[in-house]
């Protein structure tokens, strides 16, 4: 693990506020979690980054069996106004670091970010995606409770219950 903590350092110099190398089975799936973004999600059947494109919860729990860690990171405190250009930082740091720790020899590494793509304005779920280096599926949208997997790691991750509310966005990538 002490060849892993590197990449914590590396995402904090990126900008996250907390991160931390995990143990795999620490990741929580619901199948009820992919319901959320059918019912209640502005990205459902719109973003290829969202349900019914992304992984479902049966095909990602079988996923997560092949890792034994991850890199799970969080950026916090995000102000309203701050909300879309945090959400596409947290998606390049995921791809950025992901892409570092496969050059790295971890040929497996997957990320994962949260809350639908915005890379394009409009995605057009026809063709394919513009931004396949950048682009990675909501964790919430494969079925990962996030909630759960980031109070399992000692995060502190709570409901936004305003709009004026600061909120935090939470980042995985999986390695092996």
């Amino acid at each position: 693990m002490p060849r892993l903590e590197k990449y914590v350092k590396a995402a904090k110099s990126m900008g996250v506020s907390r991160a931390k190398i995990i143990d795999a089975k620490s990741v929580v799936v619901g199948y009820w979690v992919r319901l959320k973004c059918q019912f209640g999600c502005g990205g459902y059947n719109k973003r290829l980054t969202c349900p019914p494109y992304s992984p479902t919860p049966e095909y990602m729990k079988k996923v997560i069996k092949e890792y034994s860690k991850g890199l799970l990171m969080q950026i916090e405190d995000i102000l309203p106004s701050k909300e879309l250009k945090m959400s596409k930082k947290l998606k390049k740091i995921v791809a950025d670091l992901e892409r570092k720790i496969f050059l790295d020899g971890y040929y497996k590494a997957f990320g994962a970010a949260s809350g639908p793509c915005k890379f394009c304005r409009t995605c057009n779920t026809k063709k394919p995606c513009k931004y396949p280096y950048e682009a990675r599926p909501a964790m919430e949208a494969c079925g990962i409770d996030v909630y759960k997997t980031a109070r399992n790691n000692g995060f502190k991750l709570e409901v936004v219950r305003l709009e004026d509310e600061p909120c935090s966005y939470v980042g995985l990538i999986l390695i092996e």
